[in-house]
């Protein structure tokens, strides 16, 4: 559809950077027999290289990163199960690009010239600029040719996966059925069997038996306390200078970085009708869309009306048929040549694109620009600064980390290196991560024998993105189990609640036992409440499935669980109702949800039936494979 681009906006970002990022991609003949003898998996004879698994798990650790923010622990990707997970997902891109192939899905030039084209990455002062395109590209080790065959493939992929996804189906009478279910309302009161603290007393020797029995409930962790010497680009950003004649310099012989193409926007009218239709489908469309052009010509006013009542874009048609701003090339070039020929408020006649029939309309122009000197110096002076320090930190990290592993019982040399001063932490428990310096991986490098008994510094370790730590211990803590005599009370206070635990469990089931057998029982109730299987509070799962079990045909009718609060809790069932019927709005959406439901199990049963005819071998490789 002419809105590709439109609706594929979002799922670009995705694209880019699972592309953009990567310095090798699979799908291209050249590249794919790189790291050969170490592919962790093949599928049909394609491999799946090293490298690529690697930028998989590097993509997978930035999209981590992004969404735990300190939280993130990157050594959760040194774990079997997610690993597996990311060689699957990649195993699952290559079946459904190779799939999509064979049925004959293809993309065209144009609709991949409107997704780069859309791509951020590739803007200058938000436009597609072709010489950034090319730049940013070579950064990375790449050329267009590499990059749009990536990009192709990824798209048919998407069109795979969105032809099972996208067309789940789901009845009315189910929708029905399960919105009955979902809305059917229980009306019930609470009662709370209290603890009551047992007038008991508890001996010694329960005490020292429960001790006993639970010596990790009273083991202290091993804990460290080290200083440290932290070298990132951000330390070095400082102390680069920058001579004014540099900024202006780079300002002269990268215009295209602060120029705005032209832009124009135009609203369009659109009546779809494929390229190799019929000649007499072509004709009708045709002969509509000439009409709809001699009544916009003659009514230029409502141009937007009759699109919005006539266009058959559905990314447009809403908007009175308004495109927005965009540049040169980012259209089809039939539509393209037309827009760019147009003067403000002029209408096209009927332009012909593989899409259909154009009726284009030039709203408004917006001239080409070059941003002065002055508005970007401070811009150019911040990114020719961090250019600096990147290159500075490149060149001292080797000999920052060959400092700290050759003079191991001293960080003094490695921190005169950086230009950093040494940093002392607080207790640091081992399995704990306190921050974005204190991760996994520094946690476990600080604990190991090499810190703890041998004294010497921890190699120099990438805790972030070009940011390296080494640190050394300054007190040792072993693991250790507190004394009985520290623990008793502690241990008196566990034995009671126990006890007391017991016995109003004990007490709420023989109370439920009677209320269900018939019994007349005074307790204090709630007052009444409703919930449904989806909204009931603060009951737990197991009361709800319980209560929704329950025989409604005789009310009312009890059941009973341990308190999440503690002591038991009984709940009465009072009465059962039907939701209100659904309209047709609450009908629509809970069949797009079955439909999305039904589209997901349709695409995993044919990716599942794909796998087991395809040929896939698998071959993980060792957590240290993976770039930190």
């Amino acid at each position: 559809m002419f809105d590709f681009v439109h609706e594929k906006r979002r799922w670009v970002q995705v694209v880019l950077l699972l592309i953009i990022l990567p310095f090798v991609f699979f799908g291209v003949d050249s590249y794919r027999h790189s790291g050969s003898t170490d592919a962790p998996a093949t599928v049909d004879g394609t491999k799946i290289t090293k490298q690529e698994f690697e930028t998989a798990l590097s993509q997978q650790q930035d999209r981590l990163r992004q969404m735990m923010g300190a939280n993130f622990d990157p050594a959760i990707l040194d774990k079997p199960e997610m690993r597996r997970a990311v060689l699957d997902s990649l195993i699952g891109q290559k079946l459904l690009i190779e799939k999509g192939s064979a049925a004959g899905l293809t993309v065209t030039d144009e609709q991949i010239a409107q997704v780069i084209a859309s791509i951020d990455a590739f803007k200058v002062n938000g436009k597609f600029d072709k010489a950034r395109y090319v730049s940013v590209l070579a950064e990375r080790s790449l050329s267009p040719l590499i990059f749009e065959q990536r990009l192709k493939g990824e798209l048919i992929g998407e069109q795979m996966s969105a032809s099972y996804a996208q067309n789940g189906y789901a009845a009315n009478a189910v929708a029905d059925k399960i919105i009955a279910i979902n809305e059917q309302q229980r009306i019930i009161s609470v009662a709370q069997i209290p603890l009551e603290t047992p007038q008991v007393k508890i001996d010694d020797s329960e005490i020292k038996s429960y001790y006993d029995q639970n010596q990790k409930e009273f083991q202290t962790p091993e804990q460290i306390r080290v200083e440290y010497v932290k070298f990132s680009v951000a330390d070095l950003i400082p102390k680069v200078e920058v001579k004014p004649e540099d900024v202006k310099k780079y300002y002269d012989e990268h215009q295209s970085e602060f120029s705005t193409p032209e832009q124009r926007q135009a609203s369009h009218i659109l009546l779809t009708v494929a390229a190799n239709a019929p000649q007499a489908e072509q004709d009708a469309v045709k002969a509509k869309a000439l009409e709809l052009l001699n009544e916009v010509k003659k009514n230029p006013a409502q141009f937007a009306q009759i699109a919005q009542k006539n266009s058959q874009d559905p990314g447009s048609a809403a908007n009175g048929g308004d495109l927005g701003m965009f540049g040169k090339g980012m259209m089809v070039k039939p539509f393209d040549d037309a827009v760019f020929a147009l003067k403000v408020g002029e209408i096209s006649d009927l332009i012909r694109s593989e899409f259909g029939y154009h009726i284009i309309k030039l709203t408004a122009i917006k001239p080409a620009r070059v941003a002065p000197f002055s508005e970007v110096s401070a811009d150019i002076l911040a990114k020719l600064r961090e250019q600096k320090a990147a290159d500075m930190f490149a060149e001292l990290a080797d000999k920052f980390s060959n400092t700290v592993y050759e003079q191991s019982d001293t960080l003094q040399p490695a921190a005169q290196l950086a230009g950093v001063k040494i940093e002392q932490s607080g207790w640091l428990t081992k399995g704990v991560a306190a921050d974005d310096i204190w991760t996994a991986k520094m946690l476990q490098a600080i604990f190991s024998d090499d810190v703890t008994k041998n004294h010497r510094n921890t190699a120099a370790i990438e805790v972030a993105e070009n940011t390296l730590v080494a640190a050394r211990m300054l007190e040792h803590k072993p693991a250790a189990v507190k004394s009985l005599a520290e623990v008793s009370d502690e241990i008196r206070q566990k034995i009671l609640h126990q006890k007391s635990l017991d016995m109003a469990v004990k007490k709420g089931k023989m109370l439920l036992a009677q209320l269900q057998q018939g019994a007349s029982i005074a307790l204090n109730w709630s007052q009444a409440q409703t919930i449904t299987r989806t909204k009931h509070d603060a009951l737990d799962a197991e009361m709800v499935r319980q209560l929704f079990q329950a025989d409604s045909a005789k009310l009312p009718q009890y059941v009973g669980t341990e308190s999440p609060q503690g002591g038991y809790m009984i709940v009465r069932l009072d009465a059962v109702k039907d939701g209100a019927p659904p309209d047709d709005a609450k009908r629509a959406r809970y069949v797009q949800q079955l439909r999305q439901m039904t589209g997901e199990a349709m695409l995993q049963a044919y990716l599942a039936d794909a796998r087991s005819k395809a040929s896939i071998k698998v071959k993980m490789p060792e957590p240290d494979a993976v770039k930190q």
